[in-house]
């Protein structure tokens, strides 16, 4: 087709083909002929629409058609527009002066849509057609010159300059033609009679009718007239109009009466009698929709009419006489179909993008949505509603197009799915409605941390329990999902008495089990806390925490306080501690003594929860005596718990060797020779002691004005008088504690000094010198004197002034913010092998190679302190209080 076209016309097409484009109203529009071959080039619809053609793959660009069938793709590699299938303008479009194909294309992430529109240009395709090629024409031979004789018109589907232009007519010597141009466009070919007919000449004239149209090149058709002629009946039938024009309403029923045409013939007889038919090349779409009453000429409704299927209808009668020969005429109908609202406007889902992240931005485009209703006028107009108290919102684009998207915060762990409900109204009266229900599934984000069922627990466990026993176990749940809801539980590091709490416990990071690592102690370990947290598997992954408390529930597993009978007023029987995991004035703890075997006998101190005697020791009292004690805080409400103290009293001294030899060989388990060193030790200090004492005692007798408890000083004896060894006696007074000081030898030789210092109350009748030959006997020494002692308060102390680090937390160890050194003993926790291994490897706070120095306040309950001093010991004193 192209190779006959001349050069300017071809050159003309491809200009349409490739540059004809325009963008009207957002919408982008290509011109094209039809019947392009497959694989055409359209245009760049990449570069016309400001597109990379590199992300039209991952944008997953596609392109739908409102015509059912593809015609045309997009090359995502060029960006082109191509043609993918034979385009018939006149199988789309039919006889309609413009013929448009809308196109959609719809492109993700981020999701957009873009209206084109191609433009079907008509091409000389198509020949002109007559549906009868052959027509019979009877003519009275009578017939004046003039008479005119409609002829069929010929068909041509093509539109403007391509479709019928003129007809023609073979030469003869009684016929014309001439074109009669209807108000419709429709060019009607008749035939004239120019000389009269003679039918004994010649009864009929062949004839044929060429109809041409006006394409480039030119096509034709044509038809053979044959006239007959007749005789005599010489004037034909005649319409009122030439063309009658109607309205009928698209849902009139089988039946309903149209129009009523008439026909009127001058003749008489049965020349005169008229009857109605359709034209011979009437269609069959005609003929099933619409009937005509032969005798009356009245037109009726036959089949069913629908305005947006064909909306126009156009079609001939014809009248004919009864006479001989038989004379016809025409007329023209044209019934419009009048639209009503018969159809519910469709709303068409062109794109959903499901599920959708919760965390969407508001405005994030959910669905591209249209609406359609093949009515006309306001009958066709529709409008789309949401359906309230949605997060989601109707944003109108071109051509009842719309984009669903979000209007607030979208929340998963509320709403898992929306049932978007989408309204579609159209304008008629009444107006019709459809819905349309669309899913939008939300995907989770994790936006929700785990959540403990309770911000802490409180787990009470019994001392000396097995290891491996479950605790407790903690829950948090978190309400996002998949990954994102999964928990692990795991324990936060912390110090619990300086080691890690993981040593302690162990926690199941599955299910959230906790389960000790060994058994506890209530003397030791009362109370301590874990940091548990639970974290999700999201990314990136959220956390909280718990706390758990956990207190040691006290077992009877120490033999009851022992006290003698000797005992005093004021004497110290045991301490009570408590511990609260409170803080503030809620952790204030006090005590009270709530029920006693003999109240008269003890009492409790309020605050530090010393019990003591409130008397002496009488031999009327029971050995076996009951003590509960109440505790109380100072919240609000007041939280309080009770213990009971089990005491007994021994007829006797207390003896500390025995004492010292039970408690010395259990937690130094040294060998026998070290044990027997120990004891000897023991011995030559009781012995010195003992000749102390004596001394003391001796000069109290003569020269003491007190009658209670003495010291004497001495500044020269001859006793004692001699180069290695001068023992000197000095008595000094410290509120209600008097001592004496023993001074031996000078300075120079490292002898020793000793004070001894003796209560008013001391049950004790001896004490103890003690000459640290050696470290490691000194340090030997001092863990049999803290044995042997068990209820005394002592002190080791260098003539330098000292300073007392106070020990803050009742555990075992603590660090002294002054002298950066363990404080040790605290509350009169035994040594262990650790503290020895501390004492021994010294402190970076200190220099020198001094012998250490013990220190243990005098007031009951205070830390014992190691430390080492500047300058050597010069003088070492021993100060023993009884209780």
């Amino acid at each position: 087709m192209w190779n006959r076209l001349p050069t300017w016309q071809v050159f003309l097409w491809w200009h349409h083909f490739f540059l004809l484009w325009t963008t009207i109203d957002g919408q982008t529009r290509y011109s094209i002929p039809e019947e392009l071959k497959q694989g055409s080039v359209v245009g760049n619809i990449a570069k016309d629409l400001g597109l990379v053609v590199s992300e039209l793959h991952r944008r997953k660009l596609r392109l739908t058609s409102e015509a059912g069938k593809q015609y045309f793709s997009v090359d995502l590699g060029k960006g082109e527009l191509v043609v993918t299938d034979r385009i018939d303008r006149e199988e789309m479009c039919g006889q309609k002066p413009s013929c448009l194909l809308p196109l959609e294309l719809v492109i993700d992430n981020p999701l957009q849509l873009h209206r084109v529109e191609i433009e079907i240009q008509d091409t000389n395709d198509n020949s002109p057609s007559f549906l009868t090629k052959e027509k019979v024409v009877k003519i009275a031979e009578l017939v004046n010159p003039g008479a005119r004789f409609p002829l069929e018109s010929a068909q041509d589907p093509d539109v403007g300059v391509n479709s019928v232009r003129s007809y023609m007519l073979t030469k003869n010597d009684n016929f014309k033609l001439t074109v009669k141009n209807h108000k419709d466009g429709r060019k009607i070919p008749e035939l004239v009679l120019e000389k009269p007919l003679d039918r004994e000449k010649m009864p009929v004239h062949n004839l044929i009718l060429t109809a041409v149209d006006g394409g480039d090149p030119v096509r034709s058709g044509t038809s053979e007239i044959t006239v007959i002629v007749l005789d005599i009946n010489d004037n034909a039938p005649q319409f009122e109009k030439q063309v009658y024009e109607t309205n009928v309403s698209e849902k009139a029923t089988p039946g309903t009466e149209i129009l009523h045409v008439k026909a009127t013939d001058a003749d008489e007889g049965v020349n005169g009698e008229i009857e109605y038919f359709f034209a011979e090349q009437t269609s069959d779409l005609i003929l099933s929709l619409f009937a005509i009453e032969s005798s009356t000429g009245t037109i009726v409704v036959r089949g069913n009419l629908d305005h947006e299927t064909n909306s126009l209808h156009r079609f001939d009668i014809t009248a004919k006489d009864k006479g001989n020969p038989q004379m016809d005429g025409h007329c023209g109908i044209e019934i419009k179909i009048l639209d009503i609202n018969d159809n519910n406007p469709e709303i068409i889902v062109t794109s959903l993008t499901s599920p959708v992240p919760e965390d969407s931005a508001v405005g994030t485009v959910i669905a591209l949505i249209s609406a359609k209703d093949p009515d006309s006028g306001d009958n066709g107009k529709v409008l789309l509603n949401l359906s309230p108290k949605s997060p989601f919102k109707l944003n109108p684009s071109v051509s009842n197009h719309y984009s669903l998207v979000t209007n607030g915060r979208l929340d998963r762990e509320k709403n898992a799915q929306y049932r978007v409900k989408i309204s579609a109204s159209d304008s008629g009266n009444p107006a019709l409605t459809s819905e349309k229900i669309i899913l939008v599934e939300l995907s989770d984000v994790n936006d929700n941390p785990p959540i403990f069922s309770k911000p802490s627990y409180l787990i009470y466990v019994k001392e000396n329990h097995p290891p491996g026993k479950i605790l407790c176990s903690v829950s948090a749940t978190d309400p996002d999902a998949g990954e994102n809801a999964k928990v692990s539980y795991s324990i936060l590091d912390s110090k619990v008495q300086d080691v890690s709490v993981s040593s302690y416990v162990y926690i199941n990071s599955d299910n959230g089990s906790i389960y000790s690592m060994h058994s506890f102690d209530y003397e030791k370990l009362k109370v301590f806390q874990i940091q548990v947290q639970a974290k999700d598997q999201g990314s990136p992954s959220l956390s909280s925490n718990a706390t758990v408390h956990v207190f040691i529930l006290d077992q009877n597993d120490n033999a009851p306080a022992r006290m003698p009978r000797s005992a005093k007023a004021g004497h110290l029987v045991t301490k009570v501690t408590a511990v609260d995991a409170d803080s503030g004035h809620n952790a204030w703890i006090s005590y009270r003594l709530a029920e006693a075997t003999d109240a008269s006998l003890f009492t409790v101190n309020l605050y530090t929860g010393e019990v003591r005697t409130k008397r002496a020791v009488s031999e009327q009292d029971d050995s076996s005596q009951r003590l509960l004690i109440e505790i109380k805080d100072d919240g609000e409400p007041i939280q309080s718990s009770t213990v009971t103290v089990s005491i007994i009293l021994e007829d006797g001294l207390h003896e500390p060797i025995l004492d010292l030899r039970h408690k010395a060989a259990e937690p130094s388990k040294k060998t026998g020779r070290i044990t027997l060193y120990l004891i000897l030790s023991l011995a030559s200090v009781s012995v010195l002691s003992l000749v102390t004492f004596l001394i003391l005692a001796v000069k109290c007798i003569r020269n003491s004005r007190s009658s209670s408890t003495c010291c004497m000083r001495r500044t020269d004896s001859d006793d004692y008088k001699n180069p290695n060894r001068n023992l000197q006696i000095q008595l000094n007074t410290d509120g209600p504690i008097k001592y004496v000081e023993v001074l031996g030898g000078d300075m120079l030789s490292q002898s020793q000094s000793f004070r001894s210092c003796m209560s008013p109350m001391s049950e004790y009748s001896d004490f103890t010198l003690i000459k640290p030959s050696s470290t490691t006997d000194f340090k030997e020494v001092i863990s049999v004197l803290d044995a042997s002692l068990p209820d005394s308060t002592w002190t080791f102390e260098s003539q330098q002034q000292q300073h007392h680090c106070p020990c803050f937390y009742p555990g075992p160890e603590r660090q002294c913010p002054r002298c950066y050194l363990p404080l040790l003993r605290c509350h009169g926790l035994p040594l262990s092998s650790e503290d020895a291994s501390l004492r021994e490897s010294g402190s970076p706070g200190y220099q020198g190679d001094g012998p250490w120095t013990l220190t243990r306040a005098i007031t009951p309950g205070s830390p014992t302190d190691w430390r080492r001093p500047q300058t050597p010991l010069s003088s070492l004193s021993i100060c023993t209080q009884g209780r």
